[in-house]
């Protein structure tokens, strides 16, 4: 089997699946996040949103009566703002995360409340991908996953390094089919 292993620091990063949970002869092949560019629009409000805070709290008149409490009220809006618009956003794609291994591909989502998905390599029919041409660019894309369980088709959006997950996943199904575990 032509699959390389995850490097051991790389596991830390995606912990979604803790190396006590693998089962016996099951090895770590991939882990990862959705793409970084998920992350683009929540950057991006974070830089607008302290940008209008900062000018909002320069432009209120320090002679005004209720001038503190009016920097503490643009305070207080912008840090809800960030917190539903930045912080909540960060939190979803840090806590979302793909574990390839020889015996299974799990996807797991949840911030307060956790949802994992399991799909064991042998029931997997088809993985297919696509990708749009920025996405194309960027070296991310949609990767469907059909297979014979409860679900049928689970279709997962950013995934990075699209190639070479459905590469990966493609060679461990054929060898899952063929009866190989570990290229044995």
């Amino acid at each position: 089997m032509n699959v390389a292993v995850a490097p051991r620091w790389w596991h830390d990063l995606a912990m979604t699946l803790p190396d006590h949970h693998l089962t016996q002869g099951e090895r770590r092949v991939r882990s990862f996040h959705p793409h970084w560019k998920r992350l683009v629009g929540p950057f991006i409000a974070l830089v607008l949103l302290a940008a209008a805070t900062g000018a909002a709290i320069y432009f209120i008149p320090g002679q005004w009566e209720y001038a503190s409490y009016a920097r503490i009220a643009v305070v207080v809006i912008g840090l809800v703002l960030l917190t539903i618009w930045s912080f909540v956003p960060y939190l979803r794609w840090k806590n979302t995360g793909y574990v390839l291994t020889t015996h299974r591909f799990t996807i797991s989502t949840g911030v307060l409340n956790k949802s994992t998905d399991e799909i064991p390599i042998a029931k997997v029919n088809t993985v297919s991908s696509d990708q749009t041409f920025p996405e194309r660019l960027l070296g991310c894309g949609t990767l469907t996953v059909e297979s014979a369980g409860e679900r049928g088709e689970i279709v997962l959006r950013d995934i990075p390094k699209i190639q070479d997950v459905r590469t990966d996943l493609f060679r461990l199904v054929e060898d899952a089919s063929d009866g190989e575990i570990d290229g044995r």
